[in-house]
């Protein structure tokens, strides 16, 4: 079992190496499929852009939680650790896209891909557990991520927001509670 306190002492360890190799890799990827586009390489360069902003929401969310304060930063990292969730899982449906076409149907032309912007949006409104949209995944692999985003999303704001707002209660003194018995 993973204990997300460790996790802020291993990723100051070698945090260089590890960051400059996937920007490194993003950028190298990019250049050969803007030379020699395949989908097996868009694959792979959504992939990899994938696992990087699920590193840098990992590397936020332990920042969040390790300690039992709730600062203004890690505010600003709870809005901004959601915002890299939704690229990650745009990301990934591009990944899902590029191996398995016709993976997402939309209501205006339903033949072609889905841009990068209809798969963000489709990222956001699934994390966010607004479900609004007209995209929807008609794949198997491509409504297996999707409900992953659900899950995720509802999570997120289950257990690292609630947790935030649950420490400034208590940094406030529980403002706002009916004292009177």
């Amino acid at each position: 079992m993973i204990d997300l306190r460790q996790y802020p002492a291993l990723l100051r360890r070698q945090p260089s190496a590890l960051l400059l190799g996937a920007q490194l890799l993003g950028v190298v990827l990019s250049a050969w499929n803007e030379v020699q586009p395949s989908r097996l390489l868009t694959f792979a360069i959504a992939l990899a852009e994938s696992a990087f902003y699920f590193y840098a929401a990992a590397s936020l969310m332990a920042y969040m939680l390790h300690d039992d304060h709730a600062s203004r930063d890690e505010l600003y990292a709870a809005a901004a650790t959601f915002t890299v969730l939704a690229w990650a899982f745009a990301h990934l449906f591009a990944a899902c896209q590029a191996i398995a076409p016709h993976s997402f149907g939309a209501q205006f032309h339903p033949e072609q891909p889905r841009t990068w912007t209809e798969l963000l949006f489709l990222s956001f409104s699934t994390l966010s557990g607004v479900g609004l949209g007209d995209i929807v995944p008609l794949r198997p692999m491509a409504r297996g991520l999707v409900m992953l985003g659900e899950f995720a999303g509802v999570m997120y704001l289950a257990l690292v927001v609630s947790r935030l707002v649950g420490l400034l209660t208590l940094r406030r003194g529980g403002a706002g509670r009916d004292d009177a018995r």
